[in-house]
């Protein structure tokens, strides 16, 4: 249940169209189911708005659909990121309908789809081995209820295939910037915007980029106002964040 389910809910029961019993029900139900490998948080979505989203990384299929299933029985929506061809034959035994994201590396499972908010996050990528990222950020935002703009490969080697996007960059309310080798593309972009940029490195590079340290560090560093900076690689962790930023900006958020 979502904050704003919750409170649905409860104008219901004001105004006499849910009982008592379908209030306390909702609120009583235990906040955590025990898989045993996993405790999975039932009320995610009514503290954050959005269900817990399963990092399917170093987790085997079956793990990640038992997972998946628990949580799709209770919400609308679900995010899992970091999976593999053999966590999709698992998750399509289990759930239906998914749509997975093979760039992104990512499922969505929606019920019913979110109506998009106002303003749009952009997410730029600098190169097009910087796409994984990039699209892991962009299918966040999405499902998260957000318009999404793609911008890829506009870096800094050809600067001109930036500014020729700077009407759309500028139109967004959010923006995402990822980039590997010096992760220069988020300085440029907050030093030609208004509006919140957050930064994402990737370990794209060659060896002295470490692994995606080099691009974390310069825009650490980086001299551009506005800038924030996530995790290397952390392209979930971006889009979360663009979504908050959004929905604060759309009243939504108290």
């Amino acid at each position: 249940m979502t904050s704003t389910e919750a409170k649905q809910l409860l104008q219901r029961f004001k105004i006499g169209e849910a009982k008592l019993e379908q209030v306390l029900h909702a609120f009583q139900a235990a906040p955590i189911a025990d898989l045993g490998f996993a405790q999975v948080d039932l009320h995610r979505s009514l503290r954050k708005n959005f269900p817990e989203v399963v990092y399917g990384e170093n987790k085997t299929p079956e793990q990640v659909a038992r997972i998946a299933t628990e949580i799709a029985e209770r919400e609308e929506r679900l995010l899992i990121t970091r999976i593999g061809p053999e966590h999709i034959k698992a998750l399509r035994k289990k759930l239906k309908p998914i749509k997975y994201h093979e760039i992104a590396r990512c499922v969505t499972y929606e019920r019913k789809p979110l109506p998009k908010r106002a303003g749009r996050i952009a997410v730029l990528a600098a190169g097009t081995s910087d796409l994984p990222v990039a699209e892991e950020a962009a299918v966040t935002a999405d499902i998260m209820g957000n318009t999404v703009v793609r911008m890829y490969d506009v870096g800094v080697a050809g600067l001109h295939r930036l500014l020729r996007r700077m009407k759309a960059i500028q139109e967004a309310a959010v923006i995402i910037a990822v980039a590997g080798m010096e992760g220069a593309l988020p300085s440029v972009v907050a030093g030609l915007v208004s509006k919140p940029v957050i930064g994402v490195p990737t370990n794209i590079g060659y060896g002295a980029s470490f692994g995606g340290l080099a691009a974390l560090f310069a825009m650490l560093n980086s001299c551009g106002s506005g800038l924030t900076v996530v995790n290397i690689n952390n392209g979930f962790g971006a889009g979360f964040a663009a979504s908050q930023i959004n929905a604060l900006a759309a009243g939504e958020l108290e």
